[in-house]
């Protein structure tokens, strides 16, 4: 008696184990990532970059003449940039706080170990020196700003399972670190932009008034030490204090940014934004200002006005000490570089080399901030089951009122 055979199954094909796979991890994943997600911040935050596009068109003509590259060179490297920034943003806000806190760690020692090869072995550029080659140019600082916020996030948190540590001292040092390696570049505004995203999480991690009153004597002697010992930084505070020339960079972009009046010379009819160095990267907020107008530049400002309340709303009542800190953090990093940008090109700020989150054009800065806007989604996510540590930032506010 013959034994019996089954029919033989159709093999699958690798489409369908593709299939299945991507099916697997959206069942798995990505249904609690779309639940959990801050779609307002996703949605703000894609509106800039698609406005972003549309001004790094307008000002490549302008960094192409200066570069003598072709006229659009710029913006066509510029969509490939913030289509790899998006992917690379979406695929970083999949990561759970374990995961986006590890990755954060892990990012900031690394660009904290290539900040020592910096002033080495880095390409010079108008006098300093913040890029390494590897491939492509590489600014190190850029990716530590978010990891450095992680850094002083989980060392601060720490506190909770220790109250004895002394964590002010280990924030502190790290700062210190990070300062001496960037005046190294030398990076002024950088080093300012890092002293206040480093303030700000002091103030939240509940130090003494006498404290915080210290650290702001040590930032003001800083300050002074950098105009007294660093010749760029002096040179650019004197620039501002005394008003500056018709040749000045801040003078130039605050003309260019006055030029279109309210409502703009219109896309590629700018002319002052021509004579505008760097008009793609620093100053692109002036050509903004010349071809669509104060009123756009406004609606710029209350866009990331936007961008930072939808993250401070969403963390009032964060029951995590580590993401408190971490977006606060976050946000203030993203903040502060957009506003000391748009400051600059007022004519209210220095000089300061700083780009215009999401709109700049920029190769290793897009990837950076874009993932910044990764892990801030990432860690703001609303997790249910998560153990309440903290009143979030009510708390804050209450114990200052009751102070």
């Amino acid at each position: 008696m013959s034994a019996f055979k089954a029919p033989a199954s159709p093999a699958a094909e690798p489409s369908d184990y593709a299939g299945l796979s991507i099916s697997r991890f959206w069942n798995n994943r990505g249904r609690l990532w779309w639940r959990e997600i801050d779609k307002g911040l996703v949605v703000l935050v894609l509106l800039l970059m698609g406005f972003g596009t549309v001004a790094v068109a307008a000002a490549s003509p302008a960094a192409a003449d200066q570069y003598e590259v072709a006229e659009f060179a710029f913006f066509k490297r510029h969509i490939v940039f913030q289509a790899l920034g998006l992917v690379l943003m979406i695929a970083v806000s999949f990561l759970n706080r374990e995961e986006a806190r590890r990755i954060g760690i892990i990012l900031g020692v690394g660009m904290l170990i290539l900040l020592f090869f910096v002033p080495i072995f880095g390409e010079e550029r108008n006098g300093s020196r913040r890029w390494l080659e590897v491939g492509m140019s590489l600014q190190p600082s850029e990716f530590l700003k978010p990891g450095f916020v992680v850094i002083l996030a989980w060392i601060m948190s720490l506190r909770l399972r220790d109250p004895d540590l002394p964590v002010l001292t280990f924030v502190s040092a790290i700062m210190v670190l990070v300062a001496g390696l960037l005046m190294l570049q030398p990076n002024l505004g950088a080093t300012i932009l890092f002293g206040g995203i480093w303030f700000v999480m002091i103030l939240l991690s509940g130090v003494s008034i006498a404290r915080i009153g210290a650290l702001m004597a040590s930032g003001i002697g800083l300050i002074t030490a950098a105009y007294f010992f660093y010749d760029n930084a002096r040179y650019r505070i004197d620039a501002f204090l005394g008003g500056g020339t018709a040749f000045d960079q801040v003078d130039l972009a605050q003309r260019t940014l006055l030029a279109g009046g309210w409502t703009g010379s219109g896309l590629w009819l700018g002319i002052r934004k021509m004579s505008l160095p760097e008009a793609h990267t620093d100053y692109i907020f002036s050509v903004i200002g010349e071809e669509f107008g104060l009123i756009i530049c406004a609606l710029v400002v209350l866009m990331y006005l936007a961008i930072l309340t939808r993250v401070l709303l969403r963390l009032v009542d964060e029951d995590n000490l580590f993401a408190m800190l971490a977006g606060v953090g976050l946000a203030t990093q993203i903040g502060g570089q957009a506003f000391i940008n748009m400051l600059v090109n007022l004519q209210l700020f220095p000089s300061k080399g700083m780009t215009l989150p999401l709109i700049s054009y920029g190769g290793s800065s897009t990837l950076a901030v874009c993932f910044t806007f990764g892990l801030l989604l990432a860690i703001t996510r609303r997790n249910p089951y998560l153990e309440r540590e903290t009143k979030g930032l009510k708390h804050f506010f209450e114990r200052k009122e009751g102070a």
